[in-house]
């Protein structure tokens, strides 16, 4: 609403500057033409009455009529406006050239009885017919000069008032694509959560009836997860160095189940300067590496990286395709979303590779942050 008004402030603002820069040339031009107070006169009628034709038209006529789809009727007022502005126009000049040569006849009247005995009748044409050298416009002139002006302002007037609609059409159409952005990821986010704990209470339930203490220290780590997820990615984008400790306990809660056959990697950042990123952008690799990854049969292995330079942020996570053919046939619904974010939160500016075949599988997020 606020939002609104100023902008609507900054409008009428700018037709004050407009009109007042208009009926401020005369003066801006004195030293050249030097305007009298008849010229002026002239000027402030004709520019007064430009005045009233475009606000009629931008005013009235195109909301209501134009705006509205009532083009027909929109056309017929839009004469009937210029026709029923020439009657006022006519009048106005004929009463202030009327105005102007009477007042011209009685000055040059005066001078006459006081220089008749000084010097000698001058020929040209009979004082008070002009002003400032310019003849009086006659009926046709006034006519065309009329016209010319009136349909001006009338494709003018209606020009900037389709040019502002559109501006506010395009506006609200932004505020409401911002909107559904916002909501759908929002809901992303919120799917993200329940897949994210039901992956950790099965590791956390696997664990109970194997090693007691093991499992209290999950039982710790997903708090604390529990909390970085209710707290500080709600509040929009969260800072690197959050993100990374989260990663961090999430993957020291993964260790808990792992055995010697198992190889797991980890490379964060360190000694960086912090950036703010959206929240949960890597976990539901992680997610799926731990898920897909290991075996307590076999040998597997993890490798997860993360490279923060100028250009932005670089992360790499590849695993063994240790339970591929355990892997339920659905698609996973953590790499979906991410999936989705990324087209939504960074459009153009990311590059996702996922490479996989029968022993690997590989993820390569490159993500500009500029």
């Amino acid at each position: 609403m606020q939002k609104e008004k100023k902008e609507l402030v900054i409008r009428v603002v700018l037709h004050i500057l407009v009109w007042g820069v208009l009926l401020g040339l005369p003066f801006y031009s004195a030293r050249r033409i030097s305007p009298d107070n008849d010229f002026l006169l002239i000027f402030f009628s004709f520019t007064l009455i430009s005045a009233l034709i475009f606000y009629s038209n931008y005013l009235i006529l195109v909301p209501r009529l134009f705006f509205q789809k009532s083009r027909l009727s929109y056309y017929i007022s839009a004469i009937a406006l210029v026709v029923f502005f020439y009657f006022v126009s006519d009048f106005t000049s004929t009463e202030v050239f009327g105005y102007i040569q009477r007042k011209n006849a009685e000055t040059a009247s005066m001078l006459q009885d006081e220089r008749r005995e000084m010097s000698p009748p001058r020929s040209g044409p009979p004082p008070g017919n002009s002003i400032m050298g310019i003849r009086f416009p006659p009926g046709k002139a006034h006519l065309m000069g009329y016209a010319s002006s009136s349909v001006f302002m009338v494709f003018l007037s209606l020009g900037l008032k389709v040019l502002e609609r559109q501006t506010r059409i395009e506006k609200m159409q932004e505020e409401m694509e911002k909107a559904k952005l916002n909501t759908e990821l929002a809901f992303l986010k919120n799917q993200i959560s329940p897949h994210f704990f039901f992956n950790t209470l099965n590791n956390i339930y696997s664990l109970i009836g194997i090693n007691a203490e093991d499992s209290q220290r999950a039982v710790l780590k997903l708090s604390k997860l529990m909390r970085y997820l209710l707290y500080e990615s709600e509040q929009g984008n969260v800072m690197l160095g959050n993100e990374i400790e989260f990663m961090k306990n999430y993957i020291d809660l993964m260790r808990l189940r792992m055995n010697e056959r198992i190889s797991l990697n980890v490379e964060f950042p360190s000694g960086y300067e912090d950036v703010s990123i959206p929240p949960l952008l890597f976990i539901p690799f992680i997610e799926n590496a731990f898920k897909h990854g290991i075996s307590n049969r076999g040998k597997s292995f993890i490798n997860i990286s993360l490279n923060l330079s100028k250009q932005g942020l670089e992360f790499a996570c590849s695993n063994s395709n240790a339970n591929r053919e355990k892997a339920d046939k659905r698609p996973g619904i953590g790499l979906e979303n991410v999936t989705k974010r990324l087209n939504l939160l960074f459009p153009g500016k990311h590059d996702l590779r996922i490479n996989r075949n029968k022993e690997t599988f590989e993820v390569i997020l490159k993500v500009n942050l500029s």
